[in-house]
């Protein structure tokens, strides 16, 4: 930077030559004594040092020689005054710059307004004299002046013993503002600390050195390729024209500038840059989130948490992604692995396969699919010397050898290299998988795994997969979810939203459209609020499928809120290795409540509530559905509940704590309703009397118990008088058992009103 060049700041005094008027024996100021005249000044036209050339004897004791024009203090600006001078006889004087600082208002007072003295050591001998004034106080400024004055007059003093004359070439000031300007930017430069960025030496100790010497300011990586050896942390903020490349394992941690576009930048390519930045997140970089500032990262290949941070097996800290976009770009790398091998399956050891054939192609993550298998069941561990495998869930088809296919899913964030990941929150981001990738594949192990916010659009088989626990308290909030299946019937989709397999997840208030499958949900603890799901298509009378299936008969959850939309829930036990009823809990803990269920062109076998076990014996003991709205569009369903009779029927003798009450039924031909009171009219008299309400007990239930019977009116016998006596009841008549009959002391005629209910209230 020169100011006298860019600004057209005028900062040379004049030529002495151009008149001594000019030149002040004073301060300078307007009015004060000029040399021009003067008995102690004169002018020298060919001096052998210095041409053209002030004479002048020292008759004071300070002797001052000062400019009269006015030369500008500018902030920032650097003024170095220089002269040149020769003593020519008598005594020999000292000499330094000198100056007064002026404002608009005059002189500015306090200031340093010399330079330091130089003593002329003998005749002839030319002696340079020079000070710096500028508006800092830095180093080598001999006179800081502050940002008070506006201008100054500069020139010299003649200090000692009066008498010598001494000989001044013209003074020449000029704008040096560059020679501090490398403690003036806010920058350091990694080349100027050793940094070769040739792409092949080492600069890990030249980043380093940078880092160390910011002192505040930021670094600054110049054009180049920058080779890094070694894990490094910067703390300074750091620029990047030029790029870095580091081995795999090699933290690059920017602690003053942890986001994703500085990555980018640093590595000079976005998936790259985002690897890293991944892999320094989890490295305790003093931050808990990265940033992607609303960039969008093309994805080509998935990302594997684990290769990115091979010296990490577990993470137990908070970390958050958030804030950007990823868009899959087609390619192979998103391609399936599927693998089919025979292997045996004992229910002795229910989470095992054994005598696996081909299993060093099978790899952790992939979906077990074959006779026998329930949905969702995946590869949690492979053990290659062994050769067994470990499951997430047991199968229900029973001990034997079989051929199983094994098919891998490609995710764009694959966390299940992480023997455990806890609390890792993504936040605000968009997964643009166009079809060709699954989104998140979980840590086989893990807690308080979180997406909010969030969207997940097209994903080719699975947006959110857990092979194990690492679903454990799974927070779903406020996010997404669009099916690449859209167009498809809904019977011919494969793609599911989310799986669980432990306990906890919360799922609220989020939108998922049009999967083959919602939420499959093993574990038990789960809170299901405020969601909407539809899974319906544009067939006319077509089927539907389950949306929201529970895999586990006891799973104390709730269904709250939800607006559910061309699906069933679904209540089963396939993950039970020996499905049929034993020692443990049935169908139970499970309340439905606040609901909106619909359907539109559904056939009119539909039901929105369905109960599949997969082994003999089982019962419910212990299910609410209540304050619900139930509702079909063009066209009819006959009833909102139904048992899945495929592997097995529920056992009705057993059925305990069962609730359907205060729901609101459209375009439903049979209403659900236990317990339930029916009107019984009895025109002709009769002894006994036969009360059928079956049609509204849930799940084809038996008429197990009535708990109220009143008459309405007088009771008649066929000569109209009144009969005061009550029947007694008898319940489970006839070849269904949903019959009641009332048996009177004699033959009567009248109505009466039952409360009667498929199940024992407790």
């Amino acid at each position: 930077m020169n100011m006298a060049i860019t600004d057209g700041l005028a900062l040379m005094p004049p030529a002495f030559a151009e008149g001594l008027d000019a030149w002040s024996s004073e301060n300078g100021t307007a009015g004060s004594a000029s040399y021009d005249g003067a008995v102690n000044a004169a002018l020298v036209p060919a001096d052998a040092d210095f041409g053209t050339c002030l004479e002048l004897s020292k008759l004071l004791s300070v002797q001052k020689l000062r400019a009269m024009v006015h030369t500008p203090i500018v902030p920032g600006c650097y003024l170095r005054i220089r002269a040149r001078v020769k003593a020519v006889a008598g005594n020999l004087p000292s000499v330094r710059i000198a100056g007064y600082a002026m404002s608009g208002s005059g002189h500015v007072a306090g200031l340093i307004e010399t330079g330091p003295e130089v003593a002329l050591p003998t005749y002839g001998t030319v002696v340079t004299v020079e000070a710096i004034v500028g508006t800092g106080s830095r180093g080598g400024v001999d006179m800081p002046w502050g940002l008070a004055p506006a201008y100054g007059h500069f020139g010299l003093d003649l200090t000692g013993l009066n008498g010598g004359v001494v000989r001044i070439e013209d003074l020449v000031i000029e704008d040096i503002t560059e020679a501090f300007l490398r403690d003036m930017m806010d920058w350091v430069d990694v080349r100027d600390y050793g940094a070769a960025g040739d792409g092949v030496t080492n600069d890990k100790a030249a980043f380093e050195a940078a880092d160390a010497a910011a002192a505040g300011r930021s670094i600054l990586v110049p054009e180049g390729t920058y080779f890094i050896g070694g894990s490094v942390t910067l703390t300074a903020p750091i620029r990047f024209v030029g790029t870095v490349v580091t081995p795999t394992e090699a933290r690059f941690a920017l602690r003053g500038s942890f986001d994703f576009p500085t990555y980018a930048a640093a590595f000079g390519d976005e998936m790259t840059g985002f690897k890293k930045a991944l892999q320094a997140l989890f490295g305790y970089t003093d931050h808990n989130a990265l940033d992607l500032c609303g960039r969008r990262i093309e994805v080509t290949e998935p990302i594997d948490v684990k290769a990115l941070s091979p010296d990490i097996s577990s993470f137990s800290n908070r970390r958050v992604l958030r804030n950007g976009q990823f868009n899959v770009v087609v390619g192979p790398a998103w391609d399936d692995t599927t693998v089919t091998s025979q292997a045996t399956y004992s229910t002795a050891t229910p989470l095992t396969l054994t005598n696996v054939g081909n299993i060093a192609n099978i790899p952790v993550g992939a979906r077990v699919s074959g006779a026998g298998v329930g949905r969702e069941v995946y590869v949690r561990a492979v053990n290659v010397a062994a050769g067994s495998l470990t499951l997430s869930q047991p199968f229900f088809g029973g001990s034997g050898t079989h051929s199983y296919t094994f098919t891998r899913y490609k995710y764009v964030l694959d966390f299940s290299g992480l023997a455990k990941l806890d609390r890792f929150n993504i936040d605000d981001i968009e997964f643009l998988c166009n079809g060709k990738a699954s989104c998140i594949l979980l840590a086989p192990s893990g807690e308080m795994f979180q997406i909010r916010d969030s969207y997940v659009v097209k994903p080719k088989d699975r947006a959110i997969t857990s092979i194990g626990h690492g679903c454990q308290d799974l927070l779903v909030d406020r996010c997404q979810f669009l099916s690449n299946e859209g167009a498809m019937a809904a019977t011919e989709r494969s793609s599911i939203a989310l799986n669980v397999n432990a306990n906890d997840s919360k799922i609220r208030e989020s939108r998922f459209v049009r999967f083959r499958h919602t939420m499959v949900l093993n574990g038990s603890g789960h809170l299901i609020v405020g969601n909407h799901w539809f899974q319906g298509d544009d067939l006319d009378a077509a089927p539907r499928l389950p949306g929201l299936i529970f895999c586990q008969p006891n799973v104390q959850s709730a269904v709250t809120g939800n607006y559910i939309d061309n699906s069933t829930i679904e209540w089963t036990n396939e993950y039970s290795a020996n499905p049929d009823f034993g020692a443990e809990y049935s169908f139970g803990g499970l309340t439905v409540s606040g609901n909106t269920f619909v359907s539109i062109d559904a056939a009119p076998w539909f039901t929105w509530f369905s109960v599949k076990p997969y082994g003999s014996g089982h019962f419910i003991q212990g299910l609410s559905v209540a304050n619900n709205v139930f509702k079909a569009i063009d066209g009819v369903v006959t009833r909102i509940d139904g048992v899945d009779t495929t592997f097995a029927a529920l056992d009705n003798s057993r059925m305990r704590n069962v609730v359907f009450e205060a729901n609101t039924f459209n375009g439903v031909t049979q209403m659900t309703v236990n317990p339930v009171s029916v009107q019984v009219d009895q025109a002709s008299a009769q002894a006994v009397w036969t009360v059928a309400a079956g049609a509204y007990l849930p799940f084809g239930g038996w008429a197990r118990n009535v708990g109220a019977l009143v008459a309405e009116g007088p009771i008649t016998n066929a000569a109209g008088g009144r009969i005061n006596g009550m029947p007694y009841v008898t319940v489970e008549q006839g070849a269904t058992k949903q019959l009641v009959t009332l048996t009177w002391q004699e033959a009567v005629k009248g109505r009466v009103h039952i409360r009667l209910r498929m199940d024992n209230p407790n």
